[in-house]
């Protein structure tokens, strides 16, 4: 019987009712600019409420290929460290999205420190958020669920070779998700000033610039991990530029400046 991974945070992150939720995400999707064929992007995972119209920015410039890859932080603690499902399913308010099972084997494959690991995608969020956005604009796609636990650099940057070592191997394209908030739980003046830092080494393509920042001035992104592991592969797969393309915190919509949450969508091609 194949594995189906069954919403955890469908009514609360986002709307549990399906037509509620396309009626949102069309909201946040807009009306697009010019298209990009990317490689990979950051996109934001709170509630849709504080964080839908950053994600839905970035989502709204996509050519969505059929083969994706996310990575999203471990907000749970469980499970193991690099943790990937490569069968079965993700049910959402929407329908299922079926998991890429040769795309997930070839990166198994490719990267030893991962591991076949459902415990820690039962119960994260950051992860299922993103597949409403690529549901409402592709109505066929395999995707590739990866939760990154690690914090020091070397496996960051080897899952990210071992992904761009797969995804080389086909002709198609793959596009790369990494799921990220920006700094949390402190002023809107002082997480501007932050975010600022580390969205700087995120737009010139630096992922060891980017780990660098985020340690050395405090920033609690937390997605640094998987923004690390996008970064090197769209590197290796001939990545030239990034482009923000909006940022925002939580104030924005809460009002409140004194504790917010940061939030930046970028692409990057």
């Amino acid at each position: 019987m194949s594995t189906v991974r069954h919403p955890a945070v469908a009514g609360r992150f986002y709307p549990g009712q399906p037509e509620v939720l396309m009626r949102d995400l069309q909201s946040y999707l807009g009306v697009a600019g010019e298209k990009i064929e990317a490689m990979g992007c950051v996109v934001p995972h709170a509630g849709y409420m504080y964080s839908g119209h950053v994600a839905g920015a970035v989502y709204a410039r996509l050519v969505l290929p059929q083969r994706i890859i996310v990575l999203c932080p471990n907000h749970t603690g469980m499970g193991r460290p690099l943790a990937i499902m490569s069968e079965g399913a993700w049910d959402t308010p929407l329908g299922k999205v079926e998991i890429d099972h040769e795309l997930a084997l070839e990166l198994r494959n490719a990267d030893q420190h991962l591991s076949e690991d459902i415990n820690a995608h039962r119960a994260e969020h950051a992860l299922e958020v993103q597949l409403p956005f690529l549901q409402a604009l592709r109505r066929e796609f395999a995707f590739v669920p990866i939760v990154v636990g690690v914090s020091s650099y070397e496996p960051l940057a080897e899952l990210g070779d071992a992904i761009a070592q797969a995804a080389a191997a086909h002709d198609e394209k793959i596009l790369i998700i990494a799921s990220s908030d920006m700094n949390h739980y402190e002023s809107d003046a002082i997480t501007r000033i932050k975010d600022g830092k580390a969205i700087e080494p995120i737009l010139r393509l630096d992922p060891k610039g980017l780990f660098d920042v985020v340690v050395n001035e405090d920033i609690s992104m937390c997605g640094y991990g998987p923004t690390i592991v996008m970064l090197t592969a769209a590197k290796r797969l001939g990545a030239e530029s990034a482009e923000l393309i909006k940022y925002a915190t939580s104030a924005d919509v809460s009002g409140d400046r004194d504790t917010v949450v940061g939030y930046a969508g970028v692409i990057v091609h």
